[in-house]
């Protein structure tokens, strides 16, 4: 009888590119092993001195992930190719066996904790000797093409776009000039799946305890507080600096951004040192990207005109001198201009059936949520349904879509009540449309129709409930627990535009502003105010008029234009009085976002009732318009043409050209333009080489001293090579 000689693994085939297609990973690499959890993936043993015999040998896999991997924890998995001796619920099996080289199969469950692994295996062979071979690292991720995933998503287009597409548009502005502001996620992009396992790593919960950290990346539940957290730098060495001060010397101006990309790599490369600096949309952006990356479907969401209620009352408090200027309070109450967030999709088996799906989370940082600077997952419907005792942080999204704002006018250190709004806050609910680049408004998700009677019977319930107390437990936490600050955000306060503050039984005046062309920087801005008297007596007005530029935290600044007006109106009359602010005027006075409040507080001679109407007027640029010159073939030159201008009546000066595009630039472009004439317009032409192909976008901003976010894009179908 020969001996049989011991089975020696030669060389493994880990069959990256192959696998990495099926499992939808080709695009972050093809050269490492990238799969998702609940799929199968192959690879090849290949023998030195004989082939696999399955009725002597027995091979053995182990995986491990994480610092301290644990069978009891599932971060270490041992199963055999013989299933019958593998109780663990990671599988395998043999796919072709030949004289030298055999092919097996390995799965994840679908309930796998994240992360990088490493594969090992044990080979048992004839008379009990064992020998052990490491076989290589693989990464695995959440997988929304698998039903049994809590992440599963059962729409094929909604996976191309809140997993796949690597760029999108986040909509700013206010809700009257609602603004796409292009952006480049690039999940896919070289070293961001890197960044986004060495992101988890840098979070407080692996730091403190790394063994039940990375137990619990099995969950999207856990996995989305800790990125939360982590994006605002508020509790540790988050990505981003939120910085609201206007004052961006030592930083970036957030406007400036236009992508994901340079902003995760810049974290990396500085040893983990927040960048500076981030608002709303940055934040909501790089969160986008991170979730995207992992394998979470997620989607950016914009709300106008968002509400800031710090202390739980479902009422935004705003306060008025007698010339109709909005003032600061102590409170910080404040309704924004619009604020961007985050909604991920993932099953919530923590909550009631019927509440998962999408859910609400928000990096910016403002409260806190179980001691960090965190918001969410909060489910979408139960926000809703004024579920707010749900988990985690329903009553804070709540108030941003569906609080009440109370007015109040402060004179002689008196505060007079004016007016309870009960539908000025959340409104055209944004996100960018399934495959195409329009806007899908999804107000509907959020809340009841205005004045219905659904939606007030949503609102007392939530109150109900935030009265007696029973939503303590969505700010406790339970086995999650990540991030969020108190302080503003870029989101501007919103476009408050009513007739009247007084109840409307004795309304007898109103007054209301009208723009009589579109509001371009550069330009005077001309409007009128209309006077309408309703009565059947005559009425002698006076109205107090200001415009002020408001700050991202809704906060406004002196104003910098007043004027008085002497209206007298018969009865049923109506009247304009025209006004004008000259661009000298308002120039110097703007913030980056270029928000301008103009307000009227009217009173009657006869009666001491006062008549308040305000509008937020939003600045607009031209934007960069981007030319693709010829057909975009993969690793072949492409010319692109950027023409740009400046829109100002004045030069400006230290002019910085941006450009980047996933698949069509390596790294984010830099061009100094230098000086720019008045209204002078320019065009360069860039170089490229596309790498990857299928749809694409470029985005392109532009600042100076003057301006920060002139922006444009281009999409770009880039084809193989022939």
């Amino acid at each position: 009888m020969v001996a049989q000689a011991w089975l020696e693994v030669a060389l493994t085939d880990l069959q990256s590119s192959r696998n990495n297609v099926r499992h939808h990973t080709e695009e972050i690499a093809v050269d490492h092993l990238l799969v998702r959890r609940g799929q199968a993936f192959n690879l090849t043993l290949y023998f030195r001195n004989r082939g696999f015999q399955p009725g002597l040998d027995n091979i053995i896999f182990v995986v491990e992930t994480g610092p301290l991997p644990d069978l009891a924890l599932g971060t270490r998995a041992v199963f055999s190719l013989a299933r019958h001796h593998s109780p663990s619920p990671w599988i395998a099996w043999l796919e072709t066996n030949g004289a030298t080289s055999t092919e097996v199969s390995l799965c994840a469950p679908p309930t796998a904790a994240v992360g990088r692994y490493l594969l090992k295996i044990h080979i048992d062979s004839f008379q009990g000797s064992v020998t052990a071979y490491q076989l290589g690292e693989f990464i695995l991720l959440f997988n929304p093409w698998c039903p049994e995933d809590a992440v599963y998503l059962d729409s094929e287009p909604q996976r191309q776009e809140y997993v796949v597409n690597d760029y999108g548009f986040i909509y700013q502005g206010s809700k009257n000039w609602i603004r796409p502001c292009p952006w480049n996620y690039g999940q896919f992009e070289e070293k961001i799946i890197d960044i986004c396992l060495k992101l988890l790593d840098k979070s407080l919960h692996f730091q403190t305890d790394p063994a039940t950290d990375c137990a619990l990346r099995g969950s999207p539940v856990y996995v989305s507080r800790v990125v939360c957290a982590m994006i605002n730098s508020n509790d540790d060495n988050g990505v981003l600096n939120g910085n609201w001060s206007e004052n961006y010397t030592d930083g970036a101006n957030p406007a400036e951004w236009t992508g994901s990309v340079a902003i995760l790599k810049q974290w990396y490369a500085t040893g983990c040192q927040p960048v500076r600096y981030g608002q709303c949309w940055v934040f909501a952006a790089v969160m986008c990207t991170v979730m995207r990356c992992l394998g979470i479907p997620t989607r950016v969401i914009t709300n106008f005109d968002s509400g800031h209620d710090t202390d739980g009352n479902l009422i935004i408090d705003e306060y008025y001198d007698n010339t109709g200027r909005i003032l600061g309070n102590k409170k910080k109450d404040t309704i924004w201009n619009f604020h961007v967030w985050n909604e991920c999709w993932m099953a919530r088996k923590d909550l009631p059936p019927g509440y998962g799906g999408w859910q609400v989370l928000d990096a910016t940082p403002q409260e806190m949520s179980n001691g960090v600077y965190c918001c969410g997952p909060a489910s979408v419907r139960a926000i809703k349904e004024g579920e707010v005792d749900l988990n985690y942080d329903t009553p804070f999204v709540f108030s941003m879509v569906n609080a009440d704002c109370m007015s109040w006018l402060v004179q002689g250190g008196k505060e007079q009540k004016l007016h309870q709004d009960t539908s000025s806050v959340g409104n055209f609910i944004s996100t960018k449309s399934i495959q195409s680049d329009e806007r899908d408004d999804i107000t509907e998700n959020y809340k009841y129709e205005e004045g219905s009677l659904q939606e007030r019977q949503v609102f007392l319930k939530a109150l109900q409930k935030l009265k007696a107390g029973r939503f303590h437990s969505s700010r406790r936490g339970a086995e999650l627990q990540p991030s969020r600050p108190t302080p503003l955000s870029r989101d501007s306060p919103r476009s408050l535009h009513t007739p009247s503050l007084r109840p409307s039984d004795v309304v007898q005046v109103s007054l209301k502003f009208k723009l009589l062309d579109p509001p371009n920087m550069g330009q005077d801005i001309c409007f009128v105010l209309l006077a309408l008297n309703m009565s059947s007596q005559f009425k002698d007005l006076k109205v107090n008029l200001s415009a002020q530029s408001l700050l991202h935290d809704g906060s406004p600044l002196s104003p910098f234009w007043q004027d008085t007006a002497f209206i007298t109106l018969s009865p049923k009359e109506a009247k304009t009085y025209p006004c004008k602010i000259s661009y000298s005027q308002y120039s110097q006075y703007l913030s980056t976002d270029k928000l301008i409040r103009i307000s009227a507080l009217g009173e009657e001679k006869s009666s001491p009732e006062k008549i308040l109407v305000n509008k937020i007027i939003t600045l607009s640029y031209p934007s960069i318009t981007i030319n693709v010159l010829g057909a975009a073939i993969m690793n072949q030159p492409l010319s692109i043409q950027v023409i740009f201008s400046n829109p100002l009546s004045e030069q400006v000066e230290d002019c910085v050209l941006t450009v980047e595009g996933s698949g069509l630039f390596k790294k984010q472009q830099k061009v100094l333009l230098g000086v720019l004439k008045p209204q002078h317009q320019a065009s360069i032409i860039l170089e490229t080489v596309p790498f990857k192909s299928g749809q694409r976008q470029i985005q392109a901003n532009m600042r100076s001293n003057k301006f920060k976010d002139i922006k444009g894009y281009r999409n770009v179908y880039v084809d193989f090579a022939l």
